[in-house]
């Protein structure tokens, strides 16, 4: 038997010694400014929020502990200093010098993290982003007997921990230096730390103070109390100026304490596109999170902006937007429902406010309406429409006509308003966003009602016919009429209606023109895809001029005998129409208004030449 060498089996081996990831604080501090966080001043709420839980958790233990933060701004240096559980040494390595660490989740404190700010143990590094130098001086208000504690460090990386006499921190708590590396000093700068500072902590809930100036303006002010309605509604509106820069036509009171969320929406007071995201200012326990969140409130809420305190909503890991959630869902519906009610309070008790509010933003109540049945029903007394009757509600409207005719397009409400409105059919004008759909809903709020899509037929069987024995002497006129209009697939009819200023009518629907778009496509194709396109020739109705008898000019041209006048004038008249009904012309549309006008000055110059 052959010898052969032995390898030593996989579990023969000697385990290897685990190794530890080696952080570049300089690589982890650019990945911070330039892709975690929105930009540098982050690095100011970081410190508030750790000098407000310190405090919390102190208080947690001692309900009766002080519940200071200051801050001091001098020569490119800024000093924090908070009246919290401060730290020990034991606790100074574990926790700020061990990266993606939090005392949020230390012993003792797991159960209570809720009340807590923070939740992902990021911490002092975001000061990083401002500052080449970090020093901490704590003492521990859980370990009274140990003594004071320093820990600095350095952008690349390195840090040192000494322990201090007991006179350098004779009291609990934390200080943060922080000293400003090259080119952000502007960060710690005295106004702009206080900016900051008012801006991230106005809703904190303890003192907060940049030198002698406050921070916090507690209490917030949808929950400050007023001398009356008219005062509160003034107080919130220079509040909105100030945070917004707008003055709003109203304000909403968002109270949902099962989600524990109080705040306030602003109504703008000017239309704004349904496309627009809308952002919203969020504080997540007094602190502000975000300025820009954008799935807040429902889509059709865009005529809104909020600002509200939460102590539910979970935070991304930036602490700078919202986490989608179940939670955020179910708060999303909670505020879109609280809006509603403000809307249909309106309806009930505040005419006057509500028709300024539908002055504005009936777009946005449209389309609310459109989903939601209640919302219809409430709101329909007061929807403003575009009618034959001016602006009105559908609900006085279907008073008005047995049979709510609607167009589809502002085209088409264009070309039959006049016509329709001085025969008494009336119609509405469907064309805009959600008004087609709303008016065809009309039945399943209003029992009883009749919607019917308006189309060229339905006009002109409300259209007078003409005497038959009077027809028949124009039938050679009509003849040729027909005949010019038959390329461009119209045809002619003649009909006595008011008012007697209109000379023609041009009235066609969607079938028509999609039967005029796919004979257009027929000529321009090929053999094979002219074939193709005539077997989908449908059996839709043509477009129609319909002639006013009544009117002068049409009867002067029913008068002539010249066939080739009778083409150009019958061709003026299908271009006026169409001019008049404020239609896209087509190729053959431009071209015959060209030859028209030309054929008309040709006829009316006709002898001038000679000299006569």
């Amino acid at each position: 038997m052959d010898s052969q060498t032995s390898q030593p089996s996989p579990a023969s081996q000697s385990p290897q010694p685990p190794h530890t990831f080696q952080v570049d604080l300089r690589g982890l501090v650019d990945l911070l400014s330039h892709h975690l966080y929105s930009g540098p001043k982050v690095y100011l709420r970081e410190l508030l929020q750790n000098a407000v839980d310190a405090i919390t958790a102190r208080r947690a233990a001692e309900p009766d502990a002080p519940a200071r933060v200051r801050l001091y701004a001098v020569d490119g240096t800024l000093r924090v200093e908070d009246s919290g559980v401060g730290l020990t040494e034991s606790d100074v390595h574990s926790l700020l010098a061990t990266i993606g660490r939090s005392s949020k989740r230390a012993e003792g404190l797991q159960e209570a993290r809720s009340e807590f700010l923070g939740q992902f143990g990021i911490g002092l590094l975001a000061c990083f982003v401002v500052a080449e130098r970090i020093r901490v001086v704590s003492r521990s208000a859980r370990t009274p007997q140990a003594p004071p504690v320093e820990w600095t460090a350095r952008d690349d990386g390195s840090y040192t921990v000494r322990t201090l006499p007991g006179a350098e921190r004779p009291e609990p708590g934390t200080t943060v230096y922080l000293t400003a590396r090259a080119g952000a000093a502007e960060w710690l700068a005295p106004e702009r730390v206080l900016a900051l500072a008012r801006d991230f902590g106005a809703l904190l809930p303890y003192d907060v103070r940049v030198g002698d100036e406050p921070v916090t303006e507690l209490p917030a002010p949808w929950d400050r109390a007023y001398p009356g309605p008219a005062g509160r509604r003034a107080a919130l509106a220079r509040h909105c100026r100030e945070l917004f820069g707008f003055t709003p036509l109203d304000s909403i009171d968002l109270d949902v304490p099962l989600a524990g969320i109080r705040g306030v929406a602003y109504v703008l007071p000017s239309a704004v596109s349904p496309a627009q995201r809308a952002t919203h200012r969020v504080h997540l326990k007094g602190m502000l999170l975000t300025e820009r969140a954008e799935q807040l409130l429902p889509d059709w809420a865009f005529f809104v902006r909020c600002v509200l305190d939460t102590d539910s909503l979970r935070p991304t890991a930036s602490r700078e937007s919202l986490y989608e959630d179940e939670t955020l869902a179910a708060v999303r519906e909670a505020l879109g429902e609280r809006i509603r009610s403000w809307l249909t309070g309106l309806a009930a008790g505040d005419p006057e406010r509500l028709a300024a509010f539908l002055a504005v933003h009936h777009l946005g109540v449209k389309s609310l309406a459109r989903h939601d049945r209640d919302m219809l029903r409430t709101m329909l007394p007061w929807l403003p429409f575009e009618t034959t009757d001016g602006q009105l509600s559908l609900a006085e409207f279907a008073r008005r006509h047995p049979v709510v005719h609607f167009t589809r397009t502002v085209e088409e409400f264009r070309q039959v308003a006049p016509i329709a409105s001085a025969q008494g059919v009336g119609v509405v004008n469907g064309g805009y966003t959600y008004d087609s759909e709303l008016v065809q809903a009309l039945p399943l709020v209003l029992p009883g009602a009749v919607v019917a899509e308006l189309d060229a037929e339905t006009v002109t069987a409300h259209l007078d016919a003409v005497d038959p024995g009077e027809e028949l002497a124009l039938s050679g006129f009509l003849a040729a009429a027909r005949a010019t209009l038959d390329p461009l697939g119209c045809d002619v009819v003649l009909r006595s209606f008011h008012p007697l200023s209109v000379p023609a009518l041009h009235l066609d629907d969607r079938d028509a023109r999609h039967e005029q778009a796919r004979a257009a496509a027929e000529d321009r194709a090929d053999d094979l895809w002219a074939g193709i396109l005539g077997s989908l020739r449908g059996s839709a109705p043509r477009a129609r001029l319909v002639l006013n008898h009544l009117n002068p000019l049409v009867r002067r041209i029913a008068a002539i005998r010249d066939r080739e006048l009778i083409g150009t004038a019958t061709e003026s008249l299908y271009g006026q129409a169409l001019l008049m009904a404020q239609r896209p012309l087509r190729p053959a549309d431009s071209a015959l208004l060209n030859r028209a006008f030309i054929g008309l000055l040709g006829w009316a110059t006709q002898g001038e030449g000679d000299g006569r």
